[in-house]
Order: structure tokens, then C-alpha cells, then sequence
């Protein structure tokens, strides 16, 4: 492989390591402006949108054992990596998408699994990372609170139950 051609696939694999993720899109239409402003809001989310060669990508992707991804490497593509929130960023690409009606994504990569648009458009319809982490630890702290109003009941029972003696007793 030429050197300049190694500097690219380099590269690539540079930006592929930033995250556990990939996204591909088809950016044809977009302009310098409307990247910008998605760039903007990937930024959000330490999220990179970067333009690459399809055989270039196939290169990388394959070094780092991503499935077969070859059926989605036609016309322009680019790639979104980078960060640990993957539904934040599939969110904020499918609004940005949605909104510009001219990109569109082709597939992606999670966790060396390969999603399709469907698939996509499900994990960014997901609660955020925080919302996750907030109803996990609900979920947590829910049987032990539970457990404390069980064992509270017993002798809050028993007091009750020596108060209604105590009045019977005073004529209350």
C-alpha cells in the first residue's frame, strides 16, 4: 500500500478507536454549513462527524474485525465516532437528519454488532445515558426500601396497637 494511502487508513483507524460505535451516512446535498452546524452538536457529546473514502473505511474497519460492512460503502460516506453515549448521538443525528432531509444513514457499528437504519433510529429513540442510570439505580434502591417499610411494620403495628389499649384504658 502507498504511504499516503497508509496515512489515511491510519487515520481512520485513529478515529474508529475513539469509541465503541460507528455510524455511517450518506452526506451527498449537505453543505459546509449544515456540517458545521452537526459538527456543533456532536461536539455535545465528544462526537466526531468526518468524511472518508469508502475503501479506505473498508481497510480500517476491517483491521479492527467490524463485520462486513462492504453493501454500505457506495456513494459518499461519512463516519460519526467518538464518546460513550451512542443513543445521545444517534438521537442527535437523526434529529439533524430529519431536519435536513439530505443525510442519511446507512448503517452502524455497536459493540462489533452491525445495526441497521431501523435499528439506529431505535437506540436514538432510547433515554440518555444519565435518564438510564437514574432508573437503574430506582430500580436498585427499590427493594431495599421495600425491605425497611416491611420491617418497620411490625412494631409500628405493636404501637399502634398498645396506643389503642392505652386509650380504651383512659376512656378516650
Amino acid at each position: 500500500m502507498r504511504p499516503e494511502k497508509q496515512y489515511l487508513v491510519e487515520e481512520v483507524s485513529s478515529h474508529l478507536n475513539k469509541s465503541d460505535y460507528v455510524y455511517l451516512a450518506n452526506y451527498e446535498r449537505i453543505t459546509v454549513d449544515e456540517i458545521a452546524e452537526l459538527r456543533a452538536s456532536l461536539e455535545e457529546y465528544d462526537a466526531e462527524f468526518h468524511v472518508v473514502k469508502n475503501s479506505i473505511f473498508n481497510v480500517a474497519a476491517t483491521a479492527k474485525e467490524y463485520p462486513d460492512m462492504s453493501e454500505h460503502l457506495t456513494g459518499q460516506t461519512a463516519i460519526i465516532v467518538g464518546g460513550d453515549n451512542p443513543s445521545g448521538v444517534a438521537k442527535v443525528i437523526g434529529e439533524f437528519f430529519k431536519k435536513k432531509d439530505k443525510v442519511d444513514l446507512k448503517a452502524g457499528v455497536l459493540n462489533e454488532k452491525i445495526l441497521d437504519k431501523a435499528q439506529i433510529e431505535v437506540l436514538a429513540k432510547l433515554p440518555g445515558l444519565e435518564a438510564l442510570r437514574a432508573q437503574l439505580l430506582g430500580l436498585l434502591n427499590q427493594p431495599g426500601t421495600s425491605l425497611v417499610r416491611i420491617f418497620n411494620a411490625v412494631p409500628q403495628s405493636v404501637v399502634n396497637v398498645l396506643q389503642a389499649k392505652v386509650r380504651a384504658e383512659n376512656g378516650d
